[in-house]
């Protein structure tokens, strides 16, 4: 019988698209808050169009910021030249909300996933980890000067081959970056394949024989908000893993992590990627979910596609017993009232480091830290 080749697709934006912009624009605002005060109450939302952004929501906070100084820095930092027109339409946390996250409640009901499998070193699937190193080290080259008239909106696609379940090779390498007007177009492509497409193939030891396509619309000038609105959160599935596991609905960007949305689909990432490095399972998806004003979840589901050696009653049981799944549990076990958010719409929040380049921390929810706990299960 004739194996089933099957193909799978992922995508990644850069921060220079304008619903990263947005996302940039919303955390950079709350690690400012968190600088001052810890337990600041942020839910920022962000819209950007042109030359003007909007700021709405709401922010509980004893500290003093400048938000229409953190939109313009932040614009700057990403590569962009304009001066923004910003208005400001933040306001306090409804006392409606705060009475249940005050008692250690979730600061709204949902349901969250946690996602890890073998496929790569960061245990997170190879698509989504592909389509973020290729616009990562884009506009790396960019800002170092190297990428010649490369501008800061990018966008990739990564196609992947499998074979029973195993991949095989890349199908389809797609870029979209902005550029300037007058540039070398055979120049700018070729730069591409060769520095970056090719060298990112060859990073995971796959073919180099793959489908290219580069702005396959035929130029990419116009860009950034001036091409296209951007939203905080709406890049909800480059943000997580690329369509290869579920996703709540409930955005990252600019919520504290009072708010479960973002505590508790970091919190079940975690637990996924212990699981899967502990060697029970190959692969792993946690589902947690959540009441407003509720301490602990209503339910915790687990899922290791039939790649687990324990019983998932047993995985399950585990989690329950160890680990403090309250908002306020998963806020201390994940040192999340630190400032580390500005940065986590770039290359995605999760398959991160532990520690950025200057051995600070920076994504705690990639710690393996808990796999002893979960290898004790075999030899139960």
């Amino acid at each position: 019988m004739e194996k089933i080749k099957n193909l799978f697709t992922s995508e990644a934006v850069s921060i220079g698209h304008p619903d990263h912009v947005c996302d940039m624009i919303s955390d950079s605002i709350l690690d400012a808050c968190l600088e001052q005060d810890e337990n600041s109450r942020v839910a920022c939302e962000t819209m950007a169009k042109d030359d003007k952004v909007i700021l709405a929501g709401e922010i509980t906070t004893k500290a003093k910021i400048d938000v229409e100084q953190i939109v313009k820095s932040t614009i700057k930092k990403i590569g962009y030249t304009y001066t923004p027109k910003v208005l400001n339409l933040l306001s306090k946390q409804s006392p409606d909300i705060a009475q249940g996250v005050d008692i250690g409640g979730a600061g709204d009901q949902g349901i969250m996933f946690g996602y890890a499998n073998s496929e790569t070193p960061e245990y997170m699937p190879l698509a989504i980890t592909m389509s973020h190193d290729l616009v990562k080290l884009a506009t790396k080259l960019r800002q170092v000067g190297e990428f010649k008239d490369a501008m800061p909106d990018m966008k990739s696609q990564v196609t992947l081959e499998y074979l029973e379940g195993q991949t095989t090779r890349i199908n389809t390498m797609l870029m979209s970056i902005q550029h300037t007007e007058n540039y070398n177009e055979k120049e700018f492509k070729d730069y591409i394949v060769n520095n970056i497409m090719i060298k990112i193939a060859k990073k995971y030891n796959l073919n180099t024989d793959f489908k290219v396509l580069i702005n396959p619309t035929g130029k990419f000038v116009i860009g950034g908000s001036e091409g296209d609105a951007g939203l905080t959160g709406r890049k909800i599935i480059v943000d997580t893993y690329g369509g290869y596991a579920p996703h709540g609905g409930g955005a990252f960007s600019g919520k504290d992590p009072s708010k479960v949305d973002r505590s508790a689909a970091y919190m079940a990432r975690y637990l996924a990627k212990n699981i899967v490095a502990s060697g029970i399972a190959k692969e792993c998806l946690i589902q947690l979910s959540y009441a407003i004003g509720v301490v602990q979840p209503i339910s915790i589901y687990v899922d290791c596609k039939n790649t687990n050696k324990i019983e998932v009653s047993k995985i399950i049981d585990t989690i329950y017993h160890k680990f403090d799944l309250s908002p306020k549990g998963i806020i201390d076990k994940l040192q999340l009232k630190n400032p580390v958010y500005t940065n986590t719409c770039n290359g995605g929040h999760f398959g991160r480091r532990f520690l950025d380049d200057n051995n600070k921390i920076e994504c705690t929810w990639e710690k393996l830290d808990s796999v002893n706990i979960f290898k004790t299960l075999i030899s139960q």
